[in-house]
């Protein structure tokens, strides 16, 4: 459960003795810490001095009433952070909109489900924690975000693929180009998978920013090869449009590589490492970076786009070292047939 790994802290502030009792017995059954105000000063108080990590606020209080609460709370820099979720009144249109206006996250009309209001928290809590751990080139979750969600999916007990994609070429193109272009491709590959995932995946699949020119993905096992076509087909498909037309034509680039040397490198392409736990057994975000270490690696002796899946099981499963040749590691698992090399001119 969401709750387990990040210990949130909320504040549920209600005039109502028994509103505010059902709401925090409701949370505290879902491990949340709960701490409680009964007015608008008292919550103004234990926002700063608390600093929780969200805010159940009731719109109608004595003293400074939740729609002050909340505009004071979003004009501060060191609490703008924190999501509000308002309790108004059914009928109460007026404070929905206002509350919105002000900075609220989320609104509910009371009498509310407390089944609803403990998903919302868990909703909103959720969203916040993502957007605050975001890459802020891509604006995708980063790495913190992407090992709590594999995590997650293996303490649910669900099967899941994660996709780890890689750029290759991506360093000369950077070091001729600059850093300006090179951020533009990684922004533009960014919004190739989210839209590919967000098209033809589930509404429970998962796009990350590892960093720099690295992405994770994560979705079912049955729908993986697809959707990493997908990206290979879109990525081919626009890559040259970053290059100046004499390059994308000629389909290379002249650069240096790390002795120095100036050499020819192919335009850009994109390898996928997909690795599932149908066959084996997966019991920690670590052994996924392993294993899709190993088969980018793999998938990086071949040219242009392509992905490798590894189809191994627990039964026939070893661990490479580095003296492990890529023959060997052929005969273990089985590949998408890699896209032939770019011809280059002299």
């Amino acid at each position: 459960m969401f709750t387990d790994d990040i210990d949130a802290k909320v504040l549920v502030v209600d005039d109502d003795p028994n509103t505010l009792d059902i709401i925090k017995l409701g949370l505290e059954f879902k491990n949340y810490r709960v701490i409680t105000g009964t007015n608008g000063e008292e919550a103004l108080e234990l926002i700063s001095s608390e600093n929780p990590d969200m805010v159940v606020l009731d719109v109608m209080m004595p003293k400074v009433d939740g729609l002050e609460v909340c505009r004071r709370t979003k004009e501060n820099f060191f609490t703008s952070q924190i999501p509000i979720m308002l309790l108004t009144a059914r009928g109460q249109v007026e404070h929905k909109v206002e509350g919105l206006s002000v900075g609220a996250d989320d609104y509910l009309s009371k009498p509310f489900d407390m089944r609803e209001l403990v998903a919302r928290v868990e909703m909103i809590l959720r969203r916040t924690r993502l957007s605050m751990e975001a890459s802020p080139l891509t604006g995708l979750p980063g790495n913190i975000a992407i090992q709590r969600e594999i995590q997650r999916r293996i303490s649910a007990k669900q099967f899941f693929a994660v996709c780890y994609m890689d750029l290759d070429n991506f360093k000369a193109y950077n070091d001729l180009y600059g850093h300006s272009a090179g951020d533009e491709v990684i922004k533009a590959t960014a919004e190739m998978i989210s839209r590919a995932f967000k098209g033809k995946g589930t509404e429970e699949d998962f796009v990350g920013h590892v960093g720099g020119d690295d992405f994770l993905c994560i979705t079912v096992p049955e729908k993986a090869e697809k959707l990493c076509q997908e990206v290979i087909d879109n990525f081919d498909a626009r890559i040259g449009d970053h290059y100046r037309p004499k390059d994308s034509q000629r389909g290379y680039i002249q650069s240096v590589d790390r002795l120095g040397h100036k050499q020819k490198f192919p335009l850009m392409s994109i390898s996928i490492a997909i690795l599932t736990n149908e066959k084996r057994e997966i019991t920690h975000h670590a052994m996924v970076a392993q294993i899709a270490a190993e088969l980018k690696k793999y998938a990086k002796t071949f040219p242009g786009s392509k992905f490798v899946k590894d189809r191994r099981s627990d039964d026939d499963v070893k661990f490479f070292s580095e003296e492990l040749d890529s023959q060997d590691l052929a005969r273990q698992m089985t590949e998408k047939e890699p896209a032939p090399a770019p011809e280059t001119e002299d």
